[in-house]
């Protein structure tokens, strides 16, 4: 597992607070003001490593070979690795009757096709992916008492696309990483199988290079400041009333303040500038 300096400061944070925890190390990828936070994630049996986004969309999904119009090559200096059902031994088709395929449907426009739970994902910048359902093996490290780590996998349902335009190739991954509040989310389906409790937290590094922590676990520092969630809502969403830098509160628009996501996807580029151009004019 590999650290920093920036990421020894955020394993120190969670460790004082709380054992059995699985990390991820993430990366970061800075263009106009930014950062594209991506991880490593191994499936398969044996496992092969895939690079990707995390989002609070519900699914995760990998670029599946054959895969048409998919990008072969990425500026981010990662592979591009494309998933082989028939290269892993644990690999299986998810049949449109098996009762994960139900909890696709909350998903995705998902349908059967010669009795396989497929998806089709569309996005708010115009571009989508399709592809179908398997289930395998996803590997992880957990930290356990004593800062020990420990290799652990669990058996998981995700997409594997097979057609789509999602990403280019200046900044192209393998697929995305799905934290969302559905069934199929890798939160929902780890805690469901007792290999992962039912939460999550970032720990982002500031400096210019990027980089941080995903940990699965629970955090019970005492003296904690909390922000609830809006309850009965889709995505992870906040009432945020202002933002203020160096004590000077920011012009923001009320627009700006109270853009949500109610469907599963990117949020448009549009809003990002907006709201990165004032705050960067704050």
């Amino acid at each position: 597992m590999r650290r920093n300096h920036g990421n020894d400061l955020c394993f120190s944070f969670f460790f004082m607070v709380s054992p059995n925890l699985i990390v991820f190390i993430l990366n970061c990828y800075f263009f106009y003001c930014f950062r594209l936070y991506y991880t490593k994630v191994q499936l398969g049996s044996p496992s092969k490593d895939y690079y990707l986004i995390n989002t609070g969309s519900d699914v995760l999904w990998v670029g599946c070979t054959p895969c048409n119009g998919c990008p072969t090559s990425s500026s981010l200096q990662i592979p591009m690795e494309f998933y082989d059902p028939s290269s892993s031994s644990k690999s299986h088709a998810i049949s449109f009757a098996d009762q994960r395929c139900s909890r696709a449907v909350e998903s995705s426009d998902s349908s059967c096709l010669n009795n396989q739970c497929t998806y089709k994902f569309k996005y708010g910048d115009g571009n989508g992916t399709s592809g179908y359902y398997v289930s395998d093996l996803m590997h992880f490290e957990t930290i356990a008492e004593g800062s020990r780590e420990l290799s652990s996998s669990a058996d998981v349902v995700f997409g594997t696309t097979q057609m789509g335009d999602l990403t280019k190739s200046d900044r192209a991954i393998n697929g995305i990483l799905g934290l969302g509040q559905n069934g199929l989310s890798i939160i929902s389906q780890l805690s469901s199988q007792g290999a992962g409790p039912d939460a999550f937290s970032h720990c982002l590094i500031g400096s210019e290079d990027g980089g941080g922590i995903l940990v699965i676990g629970q955090i019970v520092e005492a003296n904690m400041v909390y922000t609830p969630l809006i309850q009965l809502q889709p995505r992870y969403n906040i009432n945020l009333q202002s933002i203020s830098i160096n004590g000077q509160r920011c012009p923001l628009t009320h627009r700006l303040l109270r853009y949500q996501t109610t469907k599963v996807e990117v949020e448009p580029l549009l809003i990002q500038e907006q709201l990165c151009h004032a705050l960067l004019h704050c």
